[in-house]
């Protein structure tokens, strides 16, 4: 996979009325193509598909075999609970488990305080986060989705959030766990695509009566990981199979380059040679159609001054869709050429009017 990819916005043939979602993305985890989008960047609630940050926060700054004794502030928090009792002791793992599978909000609380000393400097964290990721429409003021003013995100957001989680391996397996025995509590994820999709592993369900129903899901087959969301959508569990389906069947993740592959030639000015050949470096990989046909671009202005050496990395090549660049790869000249002297005398003489001092 090349190392560096551009920006680029391409999506397959599916009417964004066809998606009952005020606004939605399907996104390729990977290469970080946009397969579909439907008002991607405005800001919204996001109700408690927070809890992916907090959950993603937590199980990259503690160790989740701790245990935690439950404090007060984390009992008969509003909304949905796994009714945690003051002075109970649970490891950060079973605490993950009621936060991600029943959404508890009193769990979210715990792990805000365990990791974060109180909820506000556990916000802060996720905000720091944020941040990092390049999440530009996201803020957080609490750890479990609770309607408040400057608690917002966007489903481009959520999305980037959801991919970047997802490689995180404790993340992913609480995320994808159907069921779990905590003590004397059975959880059952409520994430219904881990059912009814083939290929689903998570992500989190939310709801509140003035964000409506979000739905982050992932699904991954033969290696290949997707990434669909929807915000205030009522119709969240047929949209998001719609989404996921199409995005597996439509695109096809192929091999556009193989490291060492000819890629052409470029023309070598003063050089025994008139040219030299340019292969490349890396391999890239990417999701496209049937329909669409790559094509590779060297950089440049079409030539390069000698002296070149082979193995040397100099160029870039682009990997173009239609006019929108998708990614680019290193490459490294295939043969050595000298500078020949007559020539180098030659261009001086037709710039500059005289031999080369």
């Amino acid at each position: 996979m090349a190392a560096a990819l551009l920006t680029a916005v391409l999506f397959f043939p599916c009417r964004a009325e066809a998606i009952s979602a005020q606004k939605a993305i399907l996104l390729d985890a990977v290469s970080g193509r946009i397969l579909y989008k439907k008002d991607i960047d405005s800001r919204a609630l996001i109700a408690s598909t927070t809890k992916i940050m907090t959950a993603l926060v937590v199980c990259e700054q503690c160790n989740v075999l701790d245990r935690m004794r439950i404090p007060k502030e984390a009992v008969g928090i509003e909304g949905s609970s796994i009714y945690l009792q003051e002075g109970e002791v649970l490891t950060i793992q079973e605490l993950l488990y009621g936060m991600m599978l029943h959404s508890g909000n009193d769990a979210a609380v715990a792990l805000a305080i365990y990791c974060g000393g109180t909820v506000e400097g556990f916000a802060q964290l996720m905000n720091d986060k944020a941040h990092r990721l390049g999440l530009e429409n996201t803020h957080f003021v609490n750890p479990n989705g609770l309607d408040s003013p400057g608690h917002y995100s966007s489903a481009r957001d959520m999305a980037v959030l959801a991919a970047y989680a997802m490689n995180n391996p404790i993340f992913a397996q609480t995320v994808s766990t159907k069921t779990v025995k905590i003590g004397k509590r059975i959880l059952r994820n409520h994430n219904k695509l881990l059912w009814r999709l083939e290929g689903a592993d998570g992500v989190k369900t939310g709801f509140t009566k003035a964000a409506g129903r979000i739905l982050v899901s992932s699904a991954t087959r033969q290696g290949r990981r997707l990434i669909a969301v929807t915000i205030n959508d009522g119709n969240d569990w047929v949209d998001h199979a719609k989404l996921l389906e199409m995005g597996f069947s439509q695109y096809t993740l192929k091999q556009i380059v193989h490291k060492d592959d000819y890629l052409g030639s470029i023309e070598v000015a003063g050089g025994t040679e008139g040219c030299v050949s340019v292969y490349a470096a890396e391999d890239f990989s990417y999701p496209i159609s049937d329909t669409e046909k790559p094509e590779i671009v060297l950089q440049g202005a079409g030539f390069v001054y000698a002296p070149v050496v082979s193995g040397q990395n100099e160029i870039c090549a682009y990997i173009c869709l239609g006019d929108r660049t998708v990614g680019k790869i290193m490459t490294y000249y295939g043969e050595t050429v000298e500078m020949d002297k007559d020539k180098e005398i030659s261009l001086w003489e037709k710039l500059f009017g005289g031999e080369k001092p």
